[in-house]
């Protein structure tokens, strides 16, 4: 009973001073806005609901293990819950910064792709290389943050291509590799660089395609990963709608406490490997 208490006293008390926050923002915008006193009515039900739902937007995906675990805790009357969603915190916070470093090497890589292809129209249009270059990275970004050194050597007369290879480190940028190549081969030689951009183009394109139809291969396998991680809670859930009061057990008896931290480290490890086999599939 005390922990619902205080569960309650808690929710009560952060949706107040968001409502309080949320109202004293918006008077001060209608007294700027010259509308008039600010004294309005009480905060409405409606404001606090606007209010939680703007929190929840801001609020991290992995802290809601944590809610999670303080809402078990709650229902089962034990610390253990509280102490696995703290421990899961960690957990999803790796997984947000290695789901959105995947985001950021997939438009790095198509950022490359349109660099080479508006390169080589540059080129086709009578462009001197440097000049071309300096174009098309300025339209497509493909340099990155390495624009600055790359552009001073295209310029200046320095290693492009080695400057484009010390670009080419940056994940998702692996492309530039070959574009380094292809100047060298252009420029020291006199071959056709525009030729080479295409089939260099060509080729980053096609692998693209292959990663993509790859992950939608694997989409299914991702999917059925999840659902067999999520059996458990079912079963919870079945087994609190039937009476049999699953949770008791788990967390109030010996037994049922050596079930859920042998299940759950099997659990942890089983996602973990059918991760690992996806993500090396489609690396």
């Amino acid at each position: 009973m005390t922990l619902t208490g205080a569960a309650v006293f808690c929710a009560g008390a952060a949706a107040w001073l968001l409502a309080e926050r949320d109202s004293g923002a918006r008077r001060a915008r209608l007294l700027l806005a010259g509308g008039g006193a600010a004294g309005g009515g009480p905060v409405t039900w409606r404001e606090m609901a606007a209010g939680l739902r703007r929190a929840r937007q801001r609020l991290r995906p992995e802290w809601w293990a944590l809610a999670a675990g303080l809402m078990l805790a709650v229902a089962g009357a034990s610390v253990v819950p509280v102490l696995a969603g703290a421990a899961g915190v960690p957990l999803l916070r790796r997984a947000r910064l290695a789901r959105q470093a995947r985001g950021v090497r997939e438009e790095r890589r198509d950022a490359v792709i349109a660099l080479c292809g508006a390169l080589a129209g540059e080129v086709r249009g009578g462009r001197q290389p440097g000049e071309a270059l300096a174009r098309a990275a300025r339209d497509t970004g493909g340099l990155g943050e390495a624009r600055p050194a790359v552009l001073a050597a295209a310029r200046f007369g320095g290693d492009v291509p080695g400057a484009l290879a010390g670009a080419a480190r940056h994940p998702g940028a692996e492309g530039l590799r070959g574009l380094a190549a292809c100047w060298r081969v252009a420029v020291d030689q006199g071959a056709g660089l525009a030729t080479g951009l295409d089939r260099l183009e060509g080729a980053l394109r096609a692998e693209r395609d292959q990663r993509a139809d790859l992950r939608a291969q694997l989409a299914g396998a991702r999917s059925t990963t999840l659902m067999l991680a999520g059996l458990p809670v079912l079963g919870l859930l079945l087994g609190t709608a039937l009476g049999a009061r699953p949770l008791h057990v788990l967390l109030h008896t010996g037994l049922g406490l050596g079930c859920l931290v042998t299940g759950g480290v099997l659990e942890a490890a089983g996602v973990w490997w059918a991760g690992r086999i996806v993500r090396g599939a489609v690396s």
